[in-house]
């Protein structure tokens, strides 16, 4: 429909026709997707598991929270390959990539930014998660 009418206005110009002008609004933002932040959970079992979280990562909107300890417990040269590769990405989607624990990475897109630093609980609180 909108074609015909450009296609009506181009042969009008081509053709000289000094009838009125018309003009066609044509609206490029129908497509409005609503995107979501999703926390993904991946456990990294061999090397080749880690395209399906580039693949994720690579779409902008996923937070990966990667289990290392199946990969780290059978090859851990194959481990420091795979976390190298994710963190060159990481790095060229402008994300953040985080250790936590032993078995733990974290991998966020460019928009969010990962503590590096442990946060600090008050005394009375730490008092009182000891006595539990």
């Amino acid at each position: 429909m909108v074609f015909k009418k450009i296609k009506k206005g181009i042969s009008n110009l081509m053709s000289g026709s000094d009838d009125e002008a018309e003009y066609i609004e044509i609206d490029l933002g129908q497509e409005v997707k609503k995107s979501k932040i999703m926390v993904k959970p991946f456990i990294l079992k061999k090397f080749e598991d880690i395209n399906t979280i580039l693949n994720s990562l690579r779409e902008g909107y996923t937070i990966a929270v990667i289990d290392i300890k199946p990969l780290k417990s059978k090859d851990l040269i194959e481990l420091k390959r795979a976390i190298s590769k994710i963190k060159k990405t990481a790095d060229a989607l402008e994300g953040d990539i985080a250790g936590f624990g032993e078995g733990t990475i974290i991998v966020t897109p460019q928009f969010a930014e990962i503590s590096k630093m442990p946060a600090k609980i008050s005394e009375d609180r730490e008092l009182d998660l000891r006595e539990r």
